[in-house]
């Protein structure tokens, strides 16, 4: 896919080896979009633009996706179908609503490294959350505390705390929290094990964010269930940050259950509907608890209505309701382009694109800058988190001023993803121009 000797060297294993090769100059990131096979895809987006029609840096796709110019027709071709046949859109539409959910669901599966009994779209991200550890948090008098990474997503944060009120425990000494080193912003395996070792037989779950939201650290995914598993505790990750940006391998993984929202990366929309898996080892398992509604009964006979509950097997069995499908419209939309793509097609772009930030950022040689996302890229996605020294949104704010779309977290970090679809080397490199000129 890149020829020229001016690219990053990738040997067999797929770590970045050689950062030589990157040149400063216009000229040079002029020269990378040219030789970019997915650069075509940018027009396949709705760019913002400022007060005078200039397109802006879009750097936020970690917060909030860019609209696919074809979401729109997606969507109206359901409001044609709801306004021409009403009910029998169900059955009879372009798309049939009863079955829309299934349309997602290959899609979806290929995304994020499952097989497709292992995967729904349903709910929102926390709701999600919940469901799962219905299923899967089963704490015991012994067995009952959760671990978490220190720097979890807050929402994930509350999310298990209530898990803990809700089955009378204390939300403080049942909370673990797998916390980096005093000085160090990254989370570290030795850490996590000690913890186990400890406290394993009183964990009943393990429940990690798949790329941490702050740092962007791409954890071990499969290392983390072997571990969690030895210990015997059940394992699950918030993929919120991951899906979409790197290659999940969900099923290799061997974890129980997953959940991921589907509007950062993923390009659905603002509070779209949510992502679920479920390991096929559990598809059949009725012993576990859950919470039911119809949509996760048989389909042959859900519209009987008067038969006792039938449940469906794999991750559809954990459906409630009949879906938004306006929402899943918008998803559609979305996963057809990533199928014309293909994740591990974005992925190299991702590292390429990246690796060429991270190398403009070092070579500011500025004291005050210091990027705490992980520098081996198999261990992040394209979010790159810019720590400032004794900065605040100030600085942030004269960014977007400048036209550069960023994300500001408390206390002083700028975090940045130039996303593979509609980022190009150039708004890289106009970035960092921008940030240069204000550190200046």
């Amino acid at each position: 896919m890149y020829k020229s000797s001016l690219i990053l060297i990738f040997v067999r294993n797929q770590k970045l080896q050689n950062l030589s090769h990157y040149r400063l100059g216009l000229e040079f990131a002029k020269e990378l979009d040219q030789k970019d096979s997915l650069s075509h895809h940018r027009d396949s987006f709705h760019i913002p633009k400022d007060k005078n029609g200039n397109e802006v840096i879009y750097l936020c796709g970690n917060s909030l996706g860019l609209q696919p110019k074809t979401t729109k027709e997606y969507i109206e071709q359901e409001l044609e179908d709801w306004a021409n046949l009403g009910v029998e859109g169900h059955t009879e539409g372009r798309k049939p609503w009863l079955h829309y959910h299934e349309f997602l669901t290959q899609n979806m599966a290929n995304i994020v490294g499952a097989k497709p009994i292992e995967v729904i779209v349903m709910n929102t991200l926390t709701a999600n959350l919940h469901f799962m550890m219905v299923s899967f948090y089963k704490p015991t008098k012994k067995r009952y505390k959760i671990l978490i990474e220190g720097d979890a997503f807050p929402s994930d944060k509350f999310a298990v705390e209530s898990q803990l009120r809700h089955h009378g425990f204390d939300d403080k000494e049942g909370l673990v929290l797998w916390n980096s080193r005093k000085g160090e912003e990254l989370a570290r395996y030795d850490d996590l094990e000690a913890i186990l070792e400890a406290q394993g037989d009183e964990i009943a779950l393990v429940m990690i964010g798949g790329v941490n939201y702050y740092t962007g650290q791409y954890f071990d995914l499969k290392r983390i269930a072997k571990l969690g598993h030895k210990h015997g505790c059940m394992v699950g990750f918030d993929c919120a940050h991951g899906a979409g940006n790197v290659e999940l391998n969900l099923h290799d993984s061997g974890a129980d259950f997953a959940v991921w929202c589907t509007y950062k990366y993923m390009n659905s929309g603002p509070g779209s509907l949510s992502g679920c898996f479920v390991h096929e080892r559990h598809s059949n398992n009725k012993e576990l608890n859950r919470f039911t509604g119809w949509w996760s009964h048989n389909k042959e006979t859900r519209f009987n209505m008067r038969d006792e509950f039938d449940q469906l097997e794999g991750a559809e069995g954990w459906q409630l309701s009949n879906p938004p499908i306006l929402s899943m419209a918008a998803i559609r939309a979305s996963t057809d382009l990533f199928s014309e793509v293909g994740i591990k097609e974005l992925v190299k772009k991702s590292k390429l694109l990246t690796g060429y930030f991270e190398f403009l950022i070092n070579k500011l040689n500025n004291n005050d800058i210091k990027i705490i996302t992980p520098s081996n890229p198999e261990e992040r996605g394209c979010q790159l988190s810019i720590q400032v020294k004794n900065a605040d949104k100030v600085l942030h704010n004269k960014l977007t001023e400048a036209g550069v779309i960023s994300d500001w977290r408390e206390p002083d970090v700028i975090r940045c993803a130039p996303t593979p679809f509609y980022n190009s080397f150039e708004d890289v490199y106009r970035m960092v121009e921008k940030l240069k000129a204000i550190l200046n």
